[in-house]
């Protein structure tokens, strides 16, 4: 898990096909040179952050027949997102929503607001 060191979030459960995301500083530049202008950033409309955690992705409608052997677990099943801990996302500010938690600012943002993710690892 892509936690602080104290694991201060380690209670928070991000729920569906959200993400939670701690914004970036403006001036941040990634290794591979990806960074936000200013001129985007002071319209406001597209921020970027890294993803710190993630929910469980969409909910599968499951069939309606009923199999009492199944544990509760296993009836829901979840289409998993496509952004992990630690990407980089750029998302739009309109979709997402500010939180304060434990003095710091993050963004729960919902994946369909993710334009663009940046994973350090390879495809």
């Amino acid at each position: 898990m892509y936690l602080t060191p104290d694991n201060k979030l380690k209670k928070l459960i991000v729920i569906g096909d959200r993400l939670l995301i701690k914004p970036a500083t403006p001036n941040d530049r990634t290794d591979s040179g990806l960074y936000l202008p200013p001129g985007v950033q002071e319209k406001e409309k597209v921020q970027q952050g890294y993803v710190i955690k993630t929910g469980p992705g969409y909910a599968l409608p499951m069939p309606v027949e009923e199999e009492s052997w199944k544990p509760e677990e296993e009836k829901i099943k979840y289409l998993p997102l496509q952004a992990r801990e630690g990407d980089l996302a750029i998302f739009l500010l309109s979709g997402a929503t500010e939180v304060i938690y434990e003095k710091e600012k993050y963004y729960i943002v919902p994946q369909s607001a993710v334009l663009m993710l940046e994973r350090e690892e390879d495809l």
